[in-house]
């Protein structure tokens, strides 16, 4: 059987009913991980307890019945999420040695709900990035097409999933890292609002835009992750009171009058291939069809979502990446003969041979935007047109119910086509960093594939808390066979 192509939902119902086993899914998905993973560079560990857990599910399961619908489900995890007695890298030399010492609660709510790690995912240094070619194990590669970018931060993530190395994933994503991945790669990835899943154990590059994402091929298995991650945590003070939804009871909702904004400033955007532009077409198309009333909608600010992104959020890594000195953990380039005192020259043979370029770049890039000099003409002035950018997306969505546009302006990239041309690398974010900077939630969901095979992908997007409004629009899709799961023949 080929367990690749079945949901998740369907994985954890066959678990619970003694149809298939814990153990058996598990071992399945380890050994398909480890046939494919060399070409894919998707995984950078494995997780030794995989088969005791899903043992341990398996007994669990026959006494006392299921915790959650995914009880006993494999899932690959982000390496940037914290994982007692585990290897957390975040694809950086700087944590190449580093055993988390505790959980992050998001691994804890997918520990205590009985789904199976089955190993970390390969990621862009400390997130920054958009191919997961800054990492330190190298770069994923697309399982549609080997020469081409996952995408990034979370690419491990989203390739593991095209390639069915695993049924579920997690990712995170600070200015697109679950939705262009997800775009790339064709499966569905969610950004939820800021603040709706627990960022402790979330090893941060820009707290105030970072989130936790999950990630599948089924927008109900999506729906039924987020059911387990969402919710208050006392030990995250950026973590929203309210509770989670039943966001899978949400998935039976008609269209049929629902208010869809088709963003021109993104649609119509020269940058846009026209394979994008006419998947979005299709998509509104689509939702029309189906009782949508889809009109025209304007972001006018848009154009100044990726600089206002790039200062802010290098601004918040100067900060956030300071802490890796060589003093106090991670690693430590002892100097051998200087003419700075002992513990300058420690910290600045650390952090220039234990950070990479691209980290080194936006380290610069924030503690330029932060100095005294500078900080009212570039770091203050982005607040505020970061405060505007969310004013305006509220706007629009007092106007209609969802956003739809493209996630990136093109499909998958070859690898190593961007490396030389940080801009042109950062404007794959254009569509996506808007969300991060006014904290609503937003997600991407297949939409076919171009001539060459390559997957295509639609943005949906919504007023903060409207997880299970977005989610239902991409499941109505999904219903619609407007796009069908489908795994990379890799």
């Amino acid at each position: 059987m080929q367990l690749e192509s079945l949901s998740a939902i369907e994985l954890g119902r066959r678990i619970a009913a003694g149809e298939l086993t814990s153990v058996a899914v598990t071992e399945y998905f380890l050994e398909r991980s480890k046939a494919l993973n060399p070409k894919i560079n998707a995984l950078v560990s494995f997780e030794d307890r995989a088969l005791e857990l899903a043992s341990q599910a398996d007994a669990r399961l026959a006494e006392l019945g299921p915790r959650s619908a995914l009880d006993g489900v494999p899932i690959a995890i982000k390496d940037i999420l914290c994982m007692a007695g585990t290897r957390t890298t975040c694809g950086s030399r700087m944590l190449s040695d580093y055993i988390a010492p505790y959980t992050a609660t998001a691994v804890e709510r997918l520990l205590a709900a009985g789904l199976i790690p089955l190993g970390k995912t390969n990621m862009d240094e400390f997130a920054m990035g958009g191919s997961t070619e800054t990492s330190i194990y190298g770069p994923t590669r697309n399982p549609w097409d080997p020469a081409r970018t996952a995408g990034g931060s979370s690419g491990g993530s989203a390739a593991c999933l095209a390639a069915g190395m695993a049924p579920l994933a997690i990712g995170t994503d600070t200015g697109g890292s679950v939705r262009q991945p997800s775009a790339y790669c064709g499966v569905v990835g969610l950004k939820p609002t800021y603040g709706r899943i627990s960022r402790f154990g979330l090893i941060a590059f820009a707290s105030s835009f970072d989130q936790i994402g999950p990630m599948a091929h089924h927008v109900e298995d999506v729906a039924a992750l987020l059911q387990i991650l969402a919710g208050p945590d006392p030990r995250d003070s950026t973590c929203l009171p309210d509770p989670a939804d039943d966001y899978r009871g949400g998935l039976t909702g008609a269209l049929q009058g629902l208010r869809v904004g088709l963003v021109r400033e993104q649609v119509d955007h020269p940058d846009v291939a026209p394979e994008v532009r006419q998947a979005v077409l299709r998509a509104a198309a689509e939702l029309q069809r189906q009782g949508a009333v889809v009109t025209d909608a304007h972001l006018s600010l848009s154009k100044y979502a990726v600089p206002t992104y790039y200062v802010v959020a290098t601004s918040e890594a100067s900060g956030n990446l300071s802490r890796y000195d060589g003093v106090h953990y991670g690693f430590r380039d002892l100097p051998t003969d200087s003419e700075q005192s002992p513990l300058v020259a420690l910290m600045c043979r650390t952090r220039s041979r234990g950070f990479g370029a691209e980290v080194k770049r936006r380290i610069m890039l924030g503690t330029f935007a932060l100095s005294a000099g500078y900080y009212d003409a570039y770091y203050k002035k982005a607040l505020k047109v970061r405060r505007l950018i969310r004013d305006q997306y509220l706007q629009a969505l007092e106007q209609v119910d969802v956003l739809l546009g493209p996630v990136a302006p093109t499909p998958a990239f070859p690898l190593q086509q961007n490396q030389d041309d940080p801009v042109r690398m950062y404007l794959q974010d254009q569509f996506t960093v808007g969300a991060n900077l006014a904290g609503i939630p937003s997600m991407a969901v297949p939409a076919g594939s171009t001539a060459d095979g390559l997957p295509l992908a639609v943005q949906i997007q919504g007023p903060p808390l409207s997880e299970s409004r977005l989610l239902n629009v991409a499941y109505q899709l999904e219903q619609a066979r407007f796009f069908v799961p489908r795994i990379a023949q890799a």
